[in-house]
C-alpha cells in the first residue's frame, strides 16, 4: 500500500531527527513508560480495590467510588501521554510498525481499553445511584481493565522484540 506523499515526507523527516538525537529518543520513551506507569499503575491498583470491595459495606464502596473518580483523571492523563509518545515512536519507524500484526493487535487492545474505561465510568455513575444493580458491572469492567492493561504490556514487549 502506498501512503500519501505528505505523510511519507513527515514520517521520514521525523525518523531522521529521532534517530539522530539520543536524548529525544530517551525523552519520548520515558514519556511512554511514565504515562504507562502512572496511568496503568493507578488503574491496576484501583481495579484491584474495586474487585476487593465488591462484597464490602455500602459506605466502603461509596468512598471507593469517590476515589475512582479522582483516579480516572490521572489514568486518562497517563493514557493520553502514552498514546501521544507512542505515536511519535510509530512515526520514527512507520513502515515497520504499520506492517506489524502485533502492532495492530496492541492498537486493538488499546481501543478496547478506552471503550472499557467508558463502560467503567458509566458503571461508576450508576453505582452512586443504584449500588446493588451497578456494582456487578463495575466489577466486570475492573476485571476486563486488569486483563487489558497486562495484555497491552505483553503486546508492547513482543512488539519491541519482533
Amino acid at each position: 500500500m502506498s501512503w500519501p506523499a505528505p505523510l511519507v515526507s513527515v514520517t521520514n523527516a521525523w525518523a531522521a531527527v529521532y534517530s539522530d538525537h539520543a536524548a529525544l529518543r530517551v525523552g519520548v520513551t520515558f514519556c511512554h513508560f511514565a504515562g504507562l506507569m502512572a496511568g496503568g499503575g493507578l488503574a491496576v491498583a484501583a481495579d484491584r480495590a474495586t474487585l476487593r470491595l465488591a462484597g464490602a459495606s455500602e459506605a466502603a464502596r461509596t468512598a471507593h467510588l469517590e476515589e475512582l473518580h479522582a483516579v480516572h483523571r490521572v489514568v486518562i492523563t497517563g493514557l493520553v501521554l502514552t498514546i501521544a509518545s507512542g505515536m511519535l515512536m510509530v512515526g520514527a519507524d512507520f513502515d515497520a510498525m504499520i506492517g506489524s500484526g502485533i502492532f495492530w493487535i496492541k492498537m486493538a487492545l488499546v481501543a478496547l481499553l478506552v471503550v472499557n474505561g467508558l463502560v467503567m465510568q458509566r458503571a461508576e455513575r450508576a453505582a452512586v445511584v443504584t449500588p446493588d444493580a451497578a456494582w456487578p458491572r463495575l466489577h466486570r469492567a475492573a476485571m476486563v481493565s486488569l486483563t487489558l492493561w497486562f495484555l497491552i504490556v505483553l503486546a508492547g514487549t513482543v512488539l519491541t522484540l519482533a
